[in-house]
């Protein structure tokens, strides 16, 4: 038997932790799971711990942020200092998962960080911290290997997990029916983010926008792709007295965009998504501006956007701060309508991103790894 503890952070970890956790039963049914996470993790039998204070915020940290990250890092370090583990196993959100990867390592701890911190954007000096408390590392994105490996960590690339959670193909005539999208028009698809400060400073922008775009396509209609972790109060809030019907859909987002003919995606793995599924896009984000210029000082990639960072050039447009404004996001998109050149040249670019991500099967391959250091 093996007793491994999952750590994530934000939604994508939960649905990541979870698909793990599967593969991990798949191949050792008697592991014992313990982890923090959501309800995905809870549903594939990962004892979760409780009383944790919200591990997903972006941005500038308040006090009661500071507080409550630091509530967390006594709490998970008080756990990894007084229990055995066969592994620990961190999945992404670097800024407490590193902090709790060192408490795990010197508690003796086997540590595995799985969704490699990404040191090739910004805080490269952190691979240093890395190579000392991490036994291996598990990349998703196919540059990654070579990057840890020259700089001394035992690392291997498994492929990226949204090719475990996306279909090979999808019926998007049958998904718009399911939806109650019929009709002759194009479908829209909003991807406002899966955080509450996502969903306040996107969701507006991209609301404006589909007026826009409806004044130019009468016949369009708008699908909106409700992350679980935003809760449906706080989409009504901002959808009401909007003159744009937008059909909700929650716990769908592949669906979302198999299902659309144009995406507005906000930044992060949801464009990666979205790549794989193939539907052409337009990416936006904005945040506060001293956040945003903190960012772009430390920032060493050209893009934000997986999607071109993977692809190493601009495949998809980015409409950063003060570019993402309604106007831009319209134009953008009614250009992806009506010029059918650019469609598919995007669709190509997009179908070269998902055969470089690698074959389907990477949480079993994770799965594998970790199980390999367990037995160390």
């Amino acid at each position: 038997m093996s007793r491994l503890f999952i750590v994530t952070g934000e939604a994508s970890g939960d649905a990541h932790g979870a698909n793990l956790a599967k593969a991990l039963r798949a191949l050792r049914p008697d592991s014992e799971l313990v982890g923090v996470g959501g309800h995905r993790m809870a549903e594939a039998g990962v004892e979760l711990v409780t009383g944790l204070k919200r591990l997903d915020h972006m941005g500038l940290p308040g006090p009661s942020v500071l507080l409550g990250a630091y509530h967390n890092y006594r709490r998970l370090a008080g756990i990894l200092n007084r229990t055995r583990f066969d592994a620990v196993v961190f999945i992404d959100h670097p800024g407490l998962n590193l902090r709790l990867a060192r408490v795990a390592k010197a508690a003796g701890q086997r540590v595995v960080y799985y969704i490699a911190p990404q040191i090739w954007a910004w805080a490269p000096g952190r691979i240093t911290l890395i190579r000392q408390v991490v036994d291996q590392m598990l990349v998703i994105l196919p540059f990654e290997q070579a990057l840890y490996q020259q700089a001394g960590v035992p690392c291997e690339f498994v492929g990226h997990p949204l090719l475990d959670q996306v279909a090979p193909s999808y019926n998007p005539l049958e998904l718009r029916h399911r939806f109650g999208l019929e009709g002759g028009g194009p479908v829209i698809g909003l991807l406002p983010g899966s955080r509450e400060s996502e969903i306040r400073s996107l969701l507006p922008i991209l609301l404006e926008a589909a007026t826009l775009i409806l004044k130019q396509e009468p016949s369009a209609r708008f699908v909106l792709a409700q992350a679980g972790s935003v809760s449906d109060e706080l989409l009504a809030s901002q959808l009401q007295g909007r003159e744009v019907p937008v059909t909700v859909v929650k716990d769908q987002a592949s669906e979302v965009m198999a299902c659309a003919d144009v995406l507005l995606v906000a930044s992060g793995t949801a464009t990666l998504q979205a790549a794989i599924v193939g539907t052409p896009m337009v990416l936006l984000y904005t945040t506060a501006w001293l956040t945003y210029w903190i960012v772009r000082l430390k920032i060493l990639v050209q893009w934000i956007g997986l999607v071109n960072i993977v692809a190493g050039r601009s495949v998809v447009p980015e409409l950063i701060q003060q570019e993402a404004t309604p106007d831009r996001v319209s134009k953008e998109a009614m250009k992806l309508l009506r010029d059918p050149e650019a469609a598919m040249a995007m669709k190509e670019a997009l179908r070269e991103v998902r055969e470089s991500l690698g074959k389907p099967g990477a949480s079993s391959r994770a799965a594998e790894a970790i199980l390999k250091v367990c037995r160390a």
